[in-house]
């Protein structure tokens, strides 16, 4: 069986449905004698006749090992078509991307680079995982943002830096820029020590600067709400600043930081060597180009 081909069962359907091999001919844009050709093979390849030939103006007929393979040929060009359709839907940009997040890009450029994506493939589906942890898992997904670079068979597409704020409650400092010595001692509100906020108080500590942190907690607006509560000031990365919309916030303020710190960097990375589906060359496209415009704004 591994003989017949899908132009047999074409040719079979349509002998079926018209009723003769001369009007299948026609609807497939063949010769009759091609059709006939066609039939001749299958048959020579299932073992027997599938049509009775009753001659004359009569209809064939199809014989009943006819329709055992009729109606299995049905099902095998019903999904072959739904494969070519698949395949043509992929290629245009409309299959599955899982794309690794986490807070504040979720929060300040990922929704402008999924509302684009959605707005050009309509179609697409767009999975998102969002986790805070130190070794982002880039083997399982096609895409992930991530804060610093990823060892291993990783490629990185670099995005944007993104410099830290200080974010205080209203009258803590007078406005305008704070001297990272007025931090020593001082009350924080701070992220776990994952992802970039290590390098963070590591950056701190070399410049002799010990503040003390009094809550530790993953969630940006739980961060937001200690500092309102007047639990301290908290160091934060712009995105989620930006994320946040702090800068409407009556009771808090913002300054840079004197002398600055290394900013942290954001990264768009994924499996090394890996073939990336049109969806998802597209998407670095759009990521690239939406934080650049970010950056710029900033």
């Amino acid at each position: 069986m591994s003989d017949v081909e899908l132009r047999h069962l074409t040719a079979l359907v349509a002998v079926a449905d018209e009723g003769s091999f001369g009007r299948a001919a026609t609807r497939l844009g063949y010769t009759q004698s091609t059709v006939s050709q066609q039939i001749a093979a299958l048959e020579r390849t299932v073992g027997g006749a599938v049509f009775d030939r009753p001659g004359g103006p009569r209809p064939v007929r199809i014989t009943p090992l006819g329709a055992v393979v009729l109606a299995h040929g049905r099902e095998l060009l019903a999904g072959t078509r739904a494969m070519t359709a698949a395949i043509d839907r992929f290629r245009a940009g409309e299959g599955r991307i899982d794309i690794g997040t986490f807070q504040s890009m979720s929060t300040a450029i990922l929704p402008m680079v999924v509302r684009r994506l959605r707005d050009e493939h309509p179609g697409c589906d767009i999975r998102l995982f969002d986790e805070e942890i130190d070794r982002p898992q880039v083997r399982d997904l096609d895409l992930v943002f991530v804060d610093g670079r990823v060892d291993g068979a990783v490629e990185h597409r670099k995005l944007l830096d993104d410099p830290y704020l200080l974010v205080a409650r209203r009258g803590t400092f007078p406005d305008g820029p704070v001297r990272l010595a007025r931090l020593d001692g001082a009350p924080m509100v701070a992220f776990p020590l994952v992802c970039d906020q290590p390098r963070v108080e590591q950056a701190l500590a070399r410049r002799g600067v010990q503040p003390r942190t009094v809550f530790r907690t993953v969630g940006n607006e739980t961060v937001l709400s200690m500092v309102r509560a007047g639990m301290g000031s908290a160091i934060m990365p712009r995105l989620a600043v930006h994320g946040a919309d702090v800068g409407s916030d009556e009771s808090l303020s913002l300054h840079e930081l004197q002398p600055g710190l290394p900013p942290r960097e954001i990264f768009l990375s994924w499996q090394a060597d890996r073939t990336h589906s049109p969806l998802a060359a597209r998407a670095i496209e759009i990521a690239v180009d939406v934080a650049g415009r970010f950056a710029e704004r900033a």
